[in-house]
């Protein structure tokens, strides 16, 4: 027992002498490539039992014979086990490399391919990481690219529909300055029907950018949906009888909901107002609210528009889409566009179509209600239809 004792010890400070030595090499060229780690780890190994061998050999006071076989076999297995460590490093050095080329495609605006070949756990985790992440990468980008194509339209258009209205109050201004009108009081209407068109622009610009910038405030509270249709019916019941278009809302349910009811109304009232400028006069806009199987309440706006391009519907709701008439104010049936004033711009009548913004201020604020907001082709025209939580009984 004691013999065995001294032969541990021996070869454990052998060993040790060895692993200290090792260490201070890792530490040393630890910014090294992965095929040097493995070496000196390799190294460390074979030399520590090497050292722990001879140690016990010459303890043991082995014939110089003996000792010659032993340290013989020891150095072929440090040798072997050298060589292997190598081509492991080499191996693993030139996975990592391919990683690295391929990442790079993708870090430069491409998309990654995982490299072909076998390659170890951990770097073919790797691999499946970064091709996901290029896959999240690649739908950030389209977002971005389509925002950027929104964003662009959006100040075309906003351009474009701000200049008609600023032309016809410079026009309309120069005409009563020089005294050129028969009725006066007929182009103060308009040019005050005008400067409110110009603040209902800026108010949902300024209600859009508050929706993306995230910082629309909510109080909810706890109302019926009759209600709140009710209460768009009758905002919309102005223009509806202007345009000749009959507004009806005999299926709506009373079901509670919790919702910021100032601006649940807006909701409402922007389909209302979009769905009767777009049907034809003598034609009927539908209201209904039904509480659905999963416990939400879908309440939709059925207008005569004669429907929407299959192409064009994912496009609804993005910021600015009008549509093909959205320029085309609609009028009552016969009835004629008014007088003209300065430049050929229409005194009275009913002012043209808004900015685009109205659909996209829906479903910012249907999404910020943790709803949704969607549209499809009906019969006669289009169905655009808002998802709510059904508030707790």
């Amino acid at each position: 027992m004691h013999d065995l004792l001294l032969i541990a010890l021996y070869a454990f400070l052998g060993a040790a002498g060895a692993g200290l030595l090792g260490a201070l090499a890792v530490r040393l060229l630890r910014h090294r490539s992965v095929a040097v780690s493995l070496t000196v780890v390799a190294a460390v190994a074979v030399t520590a039992m090497l050292a722990g061998t001879l140690a016990v050999a010459w303890a043991m006071f082995l014939s110089p014979h003996d000792l010659t076989v032993v340290t013989t076999v020891v150095a072929m297995a440090a040798v072997v086990s050298l060589a292997t460590a190598l081509l492991l490093g080499r191996w693993v050095v030139a996975r990592s490399n391919e990683l690295t080329r391929a990442a790079r495609s993708f870090g430069d605006g491409g998309s990654f391919a995982a490299p072909d070949g076998e390659a170890t756990a951990e770097l073919a985790e790797l691999g499946r990481e970064l091709a996901a992440t290029s896959a999240r990468l690649a739908e950030s980008r389209e977002r971005e690219r389509a925002l950027d194509a929104s964003r662009r339209e959006l100040v075309a258009w906003i351009s474009h529909d701000l200049r008609t209205p600023l032309a016809g109050l410079r026009a309309m201004s120069e005409a009563l300055e020089d005294g050129m009108v028969e009725d006066p009081e007929r182009y103060h209407r308009q040019i005050r029907t005008e400067v409110e068109r110009l603040n209902s622009m800026v108010g949902d610009l300024f209600e859009l950018s508050r929706i993306h910038a995230g910082a629309l405030c909510l109080s909810p509270s706890r109302m019926s949906v009759y209600d709140l249709v009710g209460d768009a019916l009758a905002g919309a019941d102005p223009l509806a009888r202007e345009l000749g278009v009959r507004l009806v809302g005999d299926r709506v349910e009373a079901v509670p909901v919790e919702v910021d009811g100032k601006e649940m109304t807006r909701v409402l009232g922007n389909l209302l107002v979009n769905a009767i400028r777009r049907t034809p006069a003598d034609g009927t806009v539908a209201v209904a609210a039904q509480r659905q199987a999963d416990d939400t309440v879908v309440l939709s706006v059925t207008d005569g528009c004669g429907g929407i391009p299959e192409e064009d519907l994912p496009r609804v709701f993005d910021t600015g889409w009008r549509g093909n008439h959205a320029r085309t104010p609609t009028l009552p049936l016969g009835a004629p566009p008014g007088p003209l004033g300065p430049g050929g711009l229409p005194l009275g009548g009913p002012p043209p179509a808004g900015a685009g913004l109205g659909l996209a201020i829906v479903r910012g604020i249907v999404e910020a209600h943790a709803g949704r907001a969607g549209v499809r082709n009906v019969e006669g025209g289009c169905c655009f239809e808002v998802t709510l939580p059904a508030a707790g009984r």
